[in-house]
């Protein structure tokens, strides 16, 4: 488990960043938010409630994939947050690299609007929620997620993801 490196996936407001940073203090592992290492343009449109494109999306991914082989490299573990929504972007990004997971929160429109609908100082606007669940292709058994209901409690949330990290 030293050596896992979780990708935390979902749609915006599916409690990635929460779940992810919770669980890296628990773990004591290194984490990354997936959403900062996004070009200055894709938060403008996004901001501006504008879907981000394939194009918009490949040189965000590309750092993304960064993070995780440099992970592997050096041998260490760590989480980073990304929405992964597409398979082509899952495949690109940690297809075939051993001790990559992805950690898919899945769960209700209506729980994530309504979590979005909280948040408070974050780019995207409800508004592009519908556009997220579109794109979104839910990972296959083929790609072995570890599945994490988002209907609980926060606390509940990381200790379910804990808890598969754990029998991973």
């Amino acid at each position: 488990m030293k050596n896992l490196v979780l990708v935390v996936m979902g749609v915006s407001g599916s409690g990635k960043t929460t779940v992810a940073k919770g669980l890296a203090e628990r773990l004591h592992w290194p984490f990354q938010e997936g959403d900062s290492l996004h070009p200055p343009a894709n938060v403008e449109k996004m901001a501006a409630g504008i879907p981000l494109t394939d194009e918009d999306r490949w040189p965000w991914l590309a750092l993304v994939a960064q993070w995780i082989d440099d992970r592997l490299v050096k041998g260490e573990p760590g989480i980073i947050t990304c929405s992964m929504l597409k398979r082509a972007y899952r495949d690109k990004v940690i297809r075939g690299k051993p001790g990559v997971r992805l950690l898919f929160l899945q769960g209700d429109r209506s729980v994530i609007a309504g979590r979005m609908a909280k948040r408070k100082g974050h780019y995207m606007p409800t508004t592009l929620l519908d556009s997220q669940l579109a794109t979104l292709e839910v990972p296959g058994p083929d790609e072995d997620p570890l599945l994490v209901p988002i209907d609980g409690t926060i606390e509940q949330m990381v200790d379910a993801a804990e808890r598969v990290v754990r029998q991973a």
